[in-house]
């Protein structure tokens, strides 16, 4: 190698920063941008697009039991207008977990198709624990994440709710529980037994360490307005 007869690598170099290389190489960089960005809008697009309840219950198995389910409750029709469909409750909104979510349904498509599992109302109901329990656990070991997209015990002012619910999550607060612990049933039908299959699936998050509990919170501002509310109302 010399100056008169250079290797591949320097003859490589001059090539791209002479005037002919500098202006393919600005080409091809635009180029691969705007391919990026459609290919970026279309994936995002078609990710979106299996992201609506629409889509949802396409397959007749969630539209002929959990859908129905959901029919009439709080969340599907209420005084506000403001309704949870099926992804804002079941489908993460950060990217990473919801790609790990869309990877794990791919299984549900197999089921869909392939195996059939939960063709019929019969093999449904015989699922019907298996398939709370993922959902239990899957929540509880994320603090109920997508419960708190729209609920937060930040925000909460206990002296608009009821007795009941005001009690019920000031004990939520004290004792670090999250919202699953206390509506396991919330839009669907129990499964028979579930009591005592939602208490072995937290003992096993436990053992295992999985569990992401809500931060400690400073609640003493919101336990002196509820005390004097309850106070105030059995007077």
């Amino acid at each position: 190698m010399s100056k008169a007869n250079p290797g591949f690598i320097r003859r490589l170099w001059r090539k791209f920063w002479s005037p002919a290389g500098a202006v393919s190489l600005g080409v091809i960089l635009v180029a691969g941008f705007f391919v990026g960005v459609v290919f970026w809008g279309g994936f995002h697009w078609a990710l979106e697009m299996t992201n609506t309840e629409k889509f949802c219950i396409s397959c007749h198995e969630m539209e002929d039991n959990v859908y129905a389910e959901y029919q009439g409750t709080v969340h599907q029709n209420n005084s506000s207008g403001v309704r949870a469909t099926c992804p804002d409750c079941h489908v993460p909104k950060d990217w990473g977990p919801k790609i790990v979510r869309k990877i794990q349904a791919s299984k549900e498509l197999y089921g869909h198709f392939i195996t059939r599992s939960i063709w019929t109302r019969e093999k449904f109901e015989d699922h019907r624990l298996v398939m709370a329990t993922r959902e239990w656990r899957r929540m509880k070991s994320t603090d109920s994440k997508e419960c708190r997209n729209c609920h937060s015990f930040d925000f909460m002012d206990f002296t608009q709710q009821e007795n009941r619910a005001a009690d019920n999550h000031q004990i939520a607060l004290d004792e670090g529980k999250t919202c699953i612990d206390c509506h396991q049933g919330v839009a669907h039908e129990l499964p028979e037994n579930w009591q005592a299959e939602y208490e072995e699936m937290s003992n096993q998050l436990a053992a295992e360490g999985n569990l992401t509990l809500p931060d400690g919170r400073v609640v003493a501002d919101a336990k002196d307005e509820l005390n004097g509310y309850l106070s105030g109302s059995t007077n």
